[in-house]
């Protein structure tokens, strides 16, 4: 038969108390926050007052050296000896109606449970008013063991004001003393407790409790972690709960207080922050071993140990705790244009890159400018790709590996850059991106960061003059939001092609951000009918650089739905990295159309910003297709997009004389646009597609195509073969460069 790692010790109610109230078990009123409702306490003074069994109790004995006093604990006669594995619920509601004491509840607000008890009825019930106003009920059983109550002067009162009230019989006189006696007799009410040894690892502790309470609230490490603060360190773990108390409500005008519109936070995610600024770990099981005073190495306790690293702790959490940081880490968040907690689909994603901020504010002193550019980069990169929603913890622990080692500030804020750099690929934004998008989630990572990206690129809302920014403010508490996600092609209109599943109707590339009278207005129509008015409201060069911001392909109201679908998440993911692109060290001219005057513009003629091309792809000599033609305008842009950025229109000859876009021979715009991004594509890569936007419009009875090229952030290489080819603006023309050459621009123009 295997060692056993636990003792069997049998306790009454009376006994519990005491050690709890010596402190010799430990029982932390914020391991977990009491959620028992008062029902269920009433419920479990009855099943003991009838004699019922009520569960067993499961102890862990802590380990220390005996007679050893506790941090934080000298207010106790004793150090904790034991702390609670299993059954804190049921202790802590034993010891709050004993003791007439206060629990702490899920909100961080006190209160106390009071139980009324009916002598004569047998009944217990949850004391209300009615019940406090009832004669027949003991309103609050606490008095009943309180050290100042005596026994029987406590049964005359209670049947000296029920006698007031109505006739009591001596049969009542007797069934009331027993019942008050019986009781009181509570104390004595038997338990049986599993002492756990203190050299089994919390690993073991924990999948213990789950073999044994598969219906308990599943322990975690921060649990055990709350409890050592809650017994070494009590004024700590006072410190986290208010902190997370007051983060859920408005100050008064001129205090500071930790309230913001992004997270609630829980005592266990602040602790987390914590342990990742002291001991750059997330995996909180070691930090657990090593706040127990547990050597690694030697497996033995030592109290000297335990010290030292709650003092690691105590430094760490003053930062985590300090409002100053923890508001300016929020203006972090913002700069990434995310507005509330409503666009954050991790809150282990915000919890992490205020744990590097803090490190590289308070460790490395990097300056609040560069440093909160980079932190709100590397969370946009985070939260776009979900970096801390599968394994939270195996991803913190490899990324706080990489500063363990580092020396100063340069190299902190490098490894962010970089691991930014590497993740966000040309594949990301051109395939992965596109695919995350394909999804019916209401709380997509993806989706969250479109929005952050309309708040960055300063879009407006679909149809209106007013911001993105602005409707999402999360201070607006109109009784009807100002922005709705409105379906591009509405639910009841799909509904005529059959497609009636949340799957089809709500993709995130069906949604688009309107203002909610908009959206009420549009109702079920087809895109094709509502459109035209909408569209009525503005100009052309509005509405071409709405429709970049809104990713609408040219005639979608036209398209069919999946093609509609398919087209618009790959402009979606355009307008993704596009905000994104604000944020790097270097930011580079918004990709989409600005408003210009294509008469002026032509009328000026061509410039180191701005060319002229008579076709996309046809000969105006032959008439026919020409390969030449289409490397001509791939050269221009490449050169835009290497240089300073610029603006190509094709349909307009080197004179200025307005030639359309029908020479080309296209069956509509649709067609001309995407052969124009699959030749990009194709010979430039996808990632020079993101620093682009192509747009219509009318020029003296004629439609153009206007290119507008932004100032790229990487080089961008024109395939002519087998060889690649690297070209910038010089002047109104645009100039191959040679091998080395191009090394020595790069070097200059992209450090």
């Amino acid at each position: 038969m295997s060692e056993t790692v636990f003792t069997k010790v049998d306790y009454d109610l009376g006994l519990l108390v005491k050690y709890i109230a010596m402190g010799e078990i430990g029982l932390p009123d914020i391991q977990r926050p009491f959620v028992w409702k008062n029902a269920k306490v009433r419920d479990l003074f009855d099943s003991m007052y009838k004699g019922y069994p009520v569960g067993y109790l499961l102890f862990w004995q802590n380990g220390l050296a005996a007679g050893e006093r506790a941090i934080g604990t000298d207010h106790k006669q004793k150090p904790p000896r034991l702390v609670i594995v299993d059954g804190q619920q049921r202790l802590t509601s034993l010891y709050a109606v004993v003791k007439g004491v206060s629990v702490v509840r899920e909100n961080f607000e006190s209160e106390q449970i009071y139980i009324a008890f009916n002598p004569l009825e047998e009944r217990f019930e949850v004391a209300d008013a009615a019940i406090r106003r009832d004669t027949a009920y003991i309103p609050d059983i606490s008095r009943l063991w309180s050290t100042e109550t005596n026994l029987m002067k406590f049964a005359r009162d209670y049947l000296s004001g029920l006698k007031a009230s109505r006739e009591v019989s001596n049969e009542d006189e007797e069934k009331i003393e027993d019942s008050i006696t019986k009781l009181n007799g509570l104390l004595t009410f038997p338990f049986t407790a599993l002492e756990l040894s203190a050299d089994i690892s919390e690993e073991n502790v924990s999948d213990v409790f789950v073999r044994i309470n598969s219906k308990g609230t599943p322990l975690n490490q921060a649990d055990f972690i709350l409890t050592l603060m809650s017994v070494f360190w009590d004024e700590g773990r006072k410190e986290l709960e208010q902190f997370c108390r007051a983060s859920r409500k408005p100050s008064k005008a001129g205090q500071p207080s930790p309230f913001n519109y992004f997270i609630e936070p829980d005592p266990d995610q602040l602790l987390r922050v914590s342990v990742g600024v002291a001991f750059k770990r997330a995996r909180l099981q070691y930090v657990y071993s090593i706040l127990r005073g547990k050597d690694l190495e030697t497996e033995k306790f030592s109290d000297e140990r335990r010290v030292e690293q709650f003092e690691v702790l105590k430094k760490a959490q003053a930062r985590v705790l300090n409002p100053q940081y923890w508001l300016d880490f929020m203006n972090c968040i913002r700069q990434a244009g995310f507005k509330s907690g409503k666009m954050i689909s991790s809150q282990n994603n915000l919890l992490f890159s205020y744990m590097l901020y803090l490190i590289g504010r308070t460790e490395y002193k990097i300056g609040e400018f560069d440093l909160r550019r980079v932190i709100a980069r590397w969370f946009f990169m985070a939260s776009v790709t979900g970096r801390f929603t599968g394994s939270p913890e195996s991803a913190m622990e490899f990324d706080l590996a990489r500063f363990r080692d580092i020396k100063d500030g340069g190299q902190f804020l490098g490894i962010l850059e970089q691991v930014c750099n590497i993740t966000l690929t040309n594949d990301f934004w051109s395939v992965s991106l596109p695919n995350d998008l394909a999804t019916s989630s209401p709380r997509s990572p993806s989706l969250f960061a479109y929005y952050a990206a309309l708040v960055l690129l300063d879009a407006r809302a679909l149809f209106s003059k007013v911001r993105v920014a602005e409707l999402l403010d999360p201070a607006l508490n109109a009784p009807r939001s100002a922005v709705e996600r409105h379906h591009l092609f509405p639910k009841g209109y799909l509904k005529t092609m059959g497609l009636t599943s949340t799957r089809d109707t709500n993709q995130i590339a069906n949604y688009a951000l309107v203002e909610w009278g908009d959206n009420t207005h549009i109702a079920d129509q087809p895109p094709a009918a509502y459109l035209p008015e909408l569209k009525s409201r503005f100009g052309a060069d509005e509405l071409s650089r709405m429709y970049y911001w809104h990713a609408l392909p040219e005639n979608w109201e036209h398209l069919d739905y999946r093609d509609f679908l398919e087209k618009r998440r790959e402009l979606m993911a355009q307008v993704i990295a596009a905000g994104y692109r604000t944020l790097t060290a270097e930011p580079v001219q918004e990709a989409g159309p600005v408003e210009l005057d294509l008469s002026r513009v032509i009328v000026n003629g061509e410039s180191a910003g701005v060319e002229f091309k008579s076709a996309l792809r046809t000969n105006l000599h032959t008439g026919n297709k020409d390969p030449r033609i289409e490397l001509s305008v791939l050269k221009t842009l490449a050169g835009f997009l290497n240089t300073n950025g610029g603006t190509l229109i094709i349909g307009v000859s080197d004179d200025g004389t307005p030639l359309g876009i029908g020479v080309d021979g296209f069956a509509n715009e649709d067609k001309m646009s995407l052969h124009l991004v699959n030749l990009v594509n194709s010979r430039m890569g996808p990632q020079a597609m993101t620093s682009m936007h192509a747009h219509f419009e009318d020029y003296e009875d004629n439609r153009v195509m206007v290119v507008k090229c932004g100032k790229a952030p990487k080089p961008a290489f024109v395939k002519d073969g087998d060889i690649e080819r690297f070209y910038i603006r010089t002047g109104p023309s645009t100039t191959e460069l040679s091998a080395s050459q191009t090394q020595d621009y790069i070097k200059q123009r992209f450090p």
